[in-house]
């Protein structure tokens, strides 16, 4: 869990100064809303080398608890990768890694959206589905034939 700085008493808050001198447009070198990378604690933490550091333990305490409930919850009932991402979150508040994992994350999750809205996608994302359903529909058709409305565990040699 790396402070930003080897000297003592010092915290990175590089990233808050560069976001300090610059115009709070939103939009620099093309990403829109995105904040600086960096610790979000509040200055009074960041000021003191030894709070920060109790500061990033516990984050990374409770977004662990978050991504292991998530982890827990993709075999059981629950929204396993939404609780997972809500973990990732919380670490992004103090871990530039999770922020860097979480806007690769988000620019992903947006090209699959408009690659999904786009006609030519879904004219073929219909059509197989069309064509999905015919076939089940065909199997159905055969079993109910050859063996009429008789469960399969209850068919005898015929």
């Amino acid at each position: 869990m790396n402070t930003g700085s080897d000297d003592p008493g010092e915290v990175a808050v590089a990233a808050d100064e560069a976001r300090a001198d610059r115009p709070e447009t939103g939009q620099e070198a093309g990403h829109e809303g995105e904040r600086g990378l960096g610790s979000r604690a509040p200055e009074f933490v960041k000021a003191r080398r030894v709070l920060h550091l109790s500061w990033q333990v516990g984050v990374f305490v409770v977004g662990l608890a978050v991504v292991g409930a998530g982890i827990v919850m993709l075999p059981l009932p629950g929204p396993g990768w939404v609780v997972i991402f809500g973990g990732m979150a919380i670490w992004a508040t103090e871990f530039v890694w999770a922020q860097l994992v979480l806007r690769w994350t988000k620019r992903k999750v947006t090209e699959a959206a408009h690659r999904a809205l786009d006609p030519r996608v879904r004219r073929r994302n219909i059509t197989l589905t069309v064509v999905g359903l015919v076939i089940i529909g065909v199997l159905a058709g055969i079993y109910l034939w050859k063996f009429g409305l008789v469960m399969p565990w209850k068919i005898k040699d015929q």
